[in-house]
């Protein structure tokens, strides 16, 4: 089982950028294979099976933050944000925060 990992931060306020609705797709066959919400401290923590985990295949997580924003009455262009990645252990661990402002997002991968 792999486990997928996030955490989501407000650049504009320091603050955590919690409740944020997210759903993984694999690209090649179209799929949705989780969909959860971020919890109010912005942390993420999905177990994949290994199973649904092919090594060559784009995934996409996909933060739709257009509501966050609109609910602290900001309007933002950056509305969605989708990251693409692979998996290539099928039992690994891939952790992927993001820094959001209304404009722009900065994100890294780590282990």
């Amino acid at each position: 089982m792999a486990k997928l990992t996030s955490h989501t931060l407000n650049g504009s306020d320091g603050t955590h950028a919690g409740e944020i609705p997210v759903t993984l797709r694999d690209l090649a066959s179209g799929s949705v294979l989780l969909t959860a919400v971020m919890d109010e401290g912005g942390r993420l923590a999905l177990d994949i099976p290994a199973e649904q985990i092919t090594s060559g295949t784009t995934y996409e997580l996909v933060f739709e933050t257009g509501p966050y924003w609109a609910a602290r009455g900001v309007v933002a262009t950056v509305r969605e944000i989708s990251l693409r990645f692979s998996m290539p252990d099928p039992e690994g661990a891939y952790h992927m925060p993001v820094i959001l402002n209304p404009n722009s997002y900065s994100m890294w991968m780590s282990s």
